[in-house]
């Protein structure tokens, strides 16, 4: 099917991709508040709702929404953030609204060719598993490297800001000369 989909106009591809992406992730999510529900109506909501797991809730609905969208651009993982966006109550306008750039991403990555990727390594895979997870490694380091690196420029950056700061404190005219 989705050679089908992808024989299409390039728009066409993009706006069906996502209408998937769409419609399987709200499933997920709708899953999991399934099964929240099935808890709490079992009783076991009052030892799952401890002041840690409140707390961590009350944590991800704040800053965990990044985690939505960019779940999108991976193979599996998304299933179980949507899945677990559900089981721990988020509600459901805020979790769509995170939702929205994730579904649109998957629908562009997949028209540009990022089954193909997938289907790659797949191949790769099945002739070779130590030249996958070789390849795998490579590619994992590169991203912590790159985190790393930019990581490293900022806090140069923030030691820099505070000498700055700390010159301009102690000495007014500090700047002048500098």
């Amino acid at each position: 099917m989705l050679d089908w989909v992808l024989a299409q106009p390039f728009w066409f591809a993009v706006v069906f991709l996502t209408a998937v992406a769409l419609v399987r992730s709200q499933c997920t999510y709708w899953v999991g508040r399934g099964v929240l529900a099935g808890v709490i109506k079992a009783g076991w909501a009052k030892r799952a709702a401890s002041e840690s797991t409140l707390k961590a809730k009350d944590r991800l609905e704040r800053w965990g929404w990044p985690l939505i969208p960019l779940s999108f651009l991976t193979v599996g993982f998304q299933t179980a953030v949507n899945f677990s966006a559900g089981l721990i109550g988020w509600r459901w306008l805020r979790y769509t609204l995170a939702a929205v750039p994730g579904w649109i991403m998957w629908g562009f990555v997949y028209a540009l060719g990022g089954l193909a990727v997938f289907k790659g390594i797949v191949a790769l895979a099945a002739r070779s598993p130590w030249i996958t997870v070789a390849t795998v490694q490579v590619v994992v380091c590169l991203v912590a490297l790159a985190i790393y690196a930019r990581w490293r420029w900022r806090r140069l950056r923030q030691e820099e800001a505070q000498r700055v700061a700390e010159r301009t404190t102690s000495d007014p005219n500090s700047l002048i000369e500098a």
